[in-house]
C-alpha cells in the first residue's frame, strides 16, 4: 500500500461476491478477503464457519481517496447486500455473515453512522437497517484459494444480494 492509499473493511455476507463488487469500483486499487471482529487470533475459514470465533467474513478494500471517497464505498456497500437481515445474507446464516462496517477514524465513524441513518430513514428497505458500525479490528487475510475466487474459477459472482438498497 502506498502512503496515499487508504484501507476500508466491510462485512456484507459471503466475501467472494463482496470482493467482486468492490473490485469493479473505479479508484479501488486492491481487495483482499478475510476475517475481522472476532476473538480468536489467526482464524481459518473452517474455524470462522464454525461460528465460534466471533469473526465476520470481510473484505479489506485498498483505495485511492483522490479517486473514490469512503462515502462512495459506503454507497456500494449498501447496494450489494441486504443490511436489514441480522447475521444472514441470502442462504448464508451465522454471525460470520453479519453486515458490518469497521471504521479506522472519526471521519469514517461519522460517515458510516450518517449513511446508515439516511438509508434507514429513507424507508427504501421496508425494515430497519441492522448493520453494525465498529472500531477497526485486526484483519486476517483468508486462505489464498479464497482470494479472487470468482475470477480464478472463471465464473460470474453468485453470492450476495445485489441491488437491494437501490
Amino acid at each position: 500500500m502506498t502512503n496515499t492509499h487508504k484501507l476500508a473493511v466491510f462485512g456484507a455476507g459471503c466475501f467472494w461476491g463482496v470482493e467482486s463488487a468492490f473490485r469493479a469500483v473505479e479508484g479501488v486499487v486492491d481487495v483482499a478477503v478475510g476475517y475481522a471482529g472476532g476473538t480468536v487470533p489467526k482464524p481459518s475459514y473452517r474455524t470462522v464457519c464454525g461460528g465460534k470465533t466471533g469473526h465476520a467474513e470481510v473484505v479489506q478494500v485498498e483505495y485511492d481517496p483522490a479517486r473514490v471517497s469512503f462515502e462512495q464505498l459506503l454507497d456500494v456497500f449498501w447496494q450489494i447486500h441486504d443490511p436489514t437481515t441480522l447475521n444472514r445474507q441470502g442462504p448464508d446464516v451465522g454471525t460470520q455473515y453479519r453486515s458490518i462496517v469497521f471504521y479506522s477514524d472519526e471521519h469514517e465513524r461519522i460517515a458510516a453512522e450518517e449513511s446508515k441513518k439516511r438509508l434507514d430513514q429513507s424507508g427504501k428497505l421496508g425494515r430497519p437497517v441492522v448493520t453494525q458500525i465498529a472500531p477497526a479490528a485486526e484483519f486476517y487475510r483468508a486462505e489464498e484459494y479464497h482470494q479472487r475466487y470468482y475470477e480464478r474459477m472463471g465464473i460470474a459472482p453468485t453470492c450476495g444480494i445485489h441491488g437491494r438498497a437501490d
